[in-house]
This record gives structure tokens, C-alpha cells and sequence, in this order.
């Protein structure tokens, strides 16, 4: 029953963006273990030998991202027309760095319901971070003469992201005249047993740092994948907590798998605390999608932030480095900030 009301939202909310189908849904229960044993690998992996056996016979498996898009396809081929499935498919090729396939994919659903709004806007979106500025101008004009007003928005998104990649860092801490300010720190997967890896401690340290110059700011720690019984929000805070800072600053969010995660369950924590602007702390080669990810979820969950300031643990070789932005982390940053849009990578399963 729960999985039937799952597919009925589904079914609902592919109803109101365009991208729906009459047909009626055979081998439901085959496609529902299909869909939820590729979550189960993109979540935590699993036995790749086991999958091909009881899920892909004369299938040879290369990863977890391997399981996920063939879970999805073999469901796709069950219902072809189910369109949830078919993203499923291009978010997993994303993953794999299989970019002209999942623009194929986006593609092939447009010739299926050409209305399809989120398929456009994310064939837009690749296309923009490809620099297939031609490509991108087409969807967009063509976007604009269905949904204007919905395509202007993400124009204004996709302008966004773009001013984003520019952003400097700063890898000294400073002191903060903004008002309503808030610090937020993400954090990083644990090791085995709950240990802090590097990253993690790095970026504690620049928190506890800017937090000693401004002992007014309230400090939000981020983080929710649990090893060894705790989660990154919980040895954060302990962590601060132990080198001075008062306990009653810490706010502690352990719910969030990753970054769209972080930014979502940060900025409900953000509208309680009336914050206005926010210094964001991560590793400097995360810095560029965090900020994105976090302008457009505050843009999306109704909270007005002036600035987004960042601290950055610096982990790159040089300066020369860190401003050379390569494509794939590109990807990933459209990737994540249409996500955090409200375009799920996974529409009724996973944001």
C-alpha cells in the first residue's frame, strides 16, 4: 500500500508538470524492486556479483552508478512510458560522468511529451555547463514560448550558478559586520568507527577560528550519513564544543545524505534564526556547488539571504588551481542546484 501511494504522487506530479502518461502500469512489484534496489546501491553499494545474478543476468556490472542506471532501465523497458523512470536513467549516466547520454535520454522524453518542462530546463542546464551556448539559447526560446515564466526563472538560476563560479575564497578568518549573520559548516563523510577525516577537521578549524573574532554568531553543523553510532553533526558540535565554543551557539542538523541535503535542512534552521546573510564553510573544492546549491534552496524554501560569504579549508595545490574550473565539477554543480530547484534527480524517491 505504501508503495502504491508512493507511484500515485509520482503519477500526480509528472500529471502537473506535463510529463504524464495514460497508460495503465503492468509488473508493478517487478519494477518497484528494480527502482528500490538501485537506491539501495546509490545509497550504501552493494555485491555487484549478486545484483547480476538475481537483477541483470548476462549483464556485467562496473559499480554501484552501473547498478542504479541499469535498475532504472530494466524498469524503463517494463514501462515505457513511466518518464520518472526515464530520469532516473539520465540522473544515473550524469553520475557516471555519461553526459551525451543523458542528454540523449533527456532528449528522447522530450519526443515523448515535448511539454515535458523539467526535461528542458535540465537539457538546458547540461548543455549551459558544456558551453553549448547555441544548444542551450534553442531550449530556452523554444522553452519560452510554453512556459515563459517558468523558463525566465531558471534563466535567472542558470545566471546565478553562473556568477557563482566566480566567486573568490577566503581562507583567512575575518570578522563579520554583516547583521543577522549565521555560520554554517558542512560537513564530511566519517571514517570507520566515526573518526573525522582531514577535510572535516580543516574545516572545524576555520569554523572555530571565525567564530573566537565573532563570538555573536550563531553556528550551524551540518552532516547526517552515521558511522560508528554518531553523525558528522553530532562529532562536529562535540569537536567545538570541546575546543571552547558554548554549546548553546551550535545548532545541530543530522539528517542530510549530502549536499542538496545540507542545504535544505540548513536553511529551515536559517528561517528560524531570522538570518539575513550566512559565512559558509567547506573545503575549498566544494566551496563553488555548496553556494550554489545553498542560493537556490533559500530561493526555493522562501528565505531571502542578502549575502552568502564563505570560509573556505583550503585543499588545492596552488591558487591557479583552485580558479580553473574543470567540466565535470561544472556538471555536478548544475546537477545539484537543479536539484535543489525542486527538479529531483530520482522524481518521487530522491531529491
Amino acid at each position: 500500500m505504501k508503495n502504491f501511494k508512493l507511484l500515485s504522487g509520482i503519477l500526480v506530479l509528472l500529471a502537473l508538470t506535463g510529463c504524464t502518461s495514460t497508460k495503465t502500469y503492468e509488473n508493478q512489484e517487478k519494477i518497484n524492486q528494480l527502482t528500490q534496489n538501485g537506491m539501495v546501491f546509490y545509497w550504501h553499494g552493494g555485491d555487484l556479483k549478486k545484483a547480476e545474478k538475481e537483477f541483470f543476468k548476462g549483464i556485467t556490472l562496473k559499480g554501484k552508478y552501473d547498478v542504479v542506471e541499469n535498475s532504472f532501465k530494466e524498469a524503463s523497458q517494463l514501462d515505457p512510458n513511466r518518464l520518472d523512470l526515464r530520469f532516473g536513467i539520465a540522473s544515473s549516466q550524469i553520475l557516471q560522468n555519461k553526459t551525451e547520454e543523458a542528454l540523449a535520454t533527456y532528449k528522447d522524453i522530450l519526443k515523448i511529451y515535448p511539454s515535458c518542462f523539467e526535461a528542458s530546463m535540465l537539457l538546458a542546464g547540461y548543455n549551459k555547463a558544456l558551453g553549448n551556448e547555441d544548444e542551450f539559447n534553442a531550449i530556452i526560446a523554444n522553452s519560452m514560448k510554453m512556459n515563459p515564466e517558468k523558463t525566465a526563472s531558471f534563466v535567472e538560476r542558470f545566471d546565478r550558478t553562473e556568477n557563482t563560479l566566480n566567486i573568490k575564497f577566503e581562507a583567512k578568518a575575518y570578522k563579520v559586520t554583516d547583521p543577522n549573520t549565521a555560520i554554517v559548516t558542512l560537513g564530511y563523510a566519517l571514517g570507520k568507527g566515526g573518526v573525522m577525516e582531514k577535510p572535516l577537521i580543516g574545516r572545524l578549524e576555520q569554523t572555530l577560528a571565525i567564530a573566537k573574532l565573532n563570538p555573536e554568531l550563531p553556528i550551524i553543523v551540518t552532516g547526517g550519513v552515521p558511522q560508528g553510532g554518531v553523525t558528522e553533526g553530532f562529532v562536529m558540535k562535540n569537536w567545538l564544543v570541546e575546543k571552547g565554543i558554548a554549546p548553546e551557539r551550535i545548532y545541530i542538523e543530522d539528517q542530510a545524505k549530502d549536499t542538496v541535503g545540507n542545504a535544505l535542512y540548513s536553511t529551515k534552521i536559517l528561517k528560524t534564526l531570522n538570518a539575513e546573510n550566512v559565512v559558509l564553510i567547506s573545503s575549498a573544492t566544494h566551496m563553488r556547488r555548496a553556494t550554489a546549491v545553498l542560493k537556490e534552496m533559500s530561493e526555493t524554501e522562501g528565505l531571502k539571504l542578502n549575502k552568502i560569504n564563505n570560509l573556505v579549508y583550503f585543499d588545492y595545490n596552488s591558487l591557479e588551481e583552485a580558479y580553473n574550473i574543470p567540466q565535470k565539477e561544472k556538471l555536478v554543480i548544475y546537477r545539484d542546484m537543479m536539484r535543489a530547484s525542486g527538479m529531483w534527480a530520482y522524481p518521487g524517491i530522491q531529491m
